[in-house]
């Protein structure tokens, strides 16, 4: 069983969005027929005892005595406030709101990014032992570019197969933006259902950030527990940047450019 074309993700993406959210159209039910199909050969179990980290923002107090006096100093979050609620759980890549979701990662630093902090702002990172083995789903796969879907037009369904699963892992590992719209999360919501659905005990994706980190997100918040925590106040982030598009440039400030400044545009140009 194959996908139907290596645009099969993002015509789901764009018919869950746009189309039909709550009932299945056939092509969406064929995408989550080929997608279980798929999945078992990326399946990998995770054995209990395996270590990982979560990172969330903030900090409690804690009291402590000197001499006869006693005053309150930041601690990191108790265990209870390191696992969602889900009375409180939010809109996430692998949980729509109101389920819980336990979201880790294999590093420390690629669960402390996920939580995006801001210089000067205090974070709780706990580790988690898993308690049982967990069957996974292991998205991440290496990106195929857009340069190469674009050029290539004969593809073998083993091709297909890899471009598609290169989507859904680009889209879990995309950032999650502060003002993310819930729609952006519909895509992959349906998705790690239907793997739930299918016995599946959660999923691994790449991380944004950094080549070495992977994110996990376990179904079951019970399946993990909290082993430490301690809390950390974040003294610098380091940023990368990827130009993706070329800039423009005022006129006025940049007469030798004036020449070539777009009609539409007369105020502005784009650099060559």
């Amino acid at each position: 069983m194959t996908f139907k074309s290596p645009d099969s993700y993002r015509d789901f993406d764009r018919a869950v969005r746009r189309e039909f959210r709550y009932a299945r159209t056939p092509q969406q039910e064929e995408f989550l027929r080929t997608l279980v199909a798929t999945s078992h050969s990326r399946s990998l179990t995770m054995k209990a005892g395996y270590v990982l980290w979560r990172a969330q923002l903030g900090h409690d107090w804690r009291e402590e005595q000197q001499d006869e006096e006693s005053f309150e100093v930041q601690a990191a979050h108790p265990p209870a406030r390191m696992k969602p609620l889900a009375e409180k759980a939010s809109d996430g890549r692998a949980n729509p709101k109101g389920i819980a979701c336990l979201y880790l990662a294999t590093k420390q630093e690629t669960a402390v990014l996920e939580v995006r902090p801001l210089i000067g702002s205090y974070v709780s990172i706990a580790q988690f032992k898993v308690l049982k083995d967990l069957r996974l789903v292991d998205c991440s796969a290496k990106e195929i570019g857009n340069l190469v879907r674009f050029l290539k037009k004969d593809w073998t369904p083993e091709e297909t197969e890899k471009q598609v699963w290169s989507d859904i892992n680009r889209a879990f590992s995309e950032p999650v933006e502060r003002g993310d719209d819930s729609l952006d999360y519909i895509p992959t919501q349906i998705i790690t259902e239907t793997f739930k659905l299918n016995g599946f005990d959660g999923i691994a994706y790449k991380s944004s950030y950094g080549e070495d980190g992977f994110n996990v997100a376990l179904f079951d918040v019970a399946a993990a527990d909290v082993i430490n925590c301690g809390l950390y106040r974040i003294k610098d982030v380091s940023v990368t940047l990827s130009e993706q598009d070329n800039p423009y440039f005022i006129s006025k400030y940049y007469p030798a450019h004036a020449a070539t400044a777009s009609p539409s545009a007369p105020d502005t140009e784009t650099a060559p």
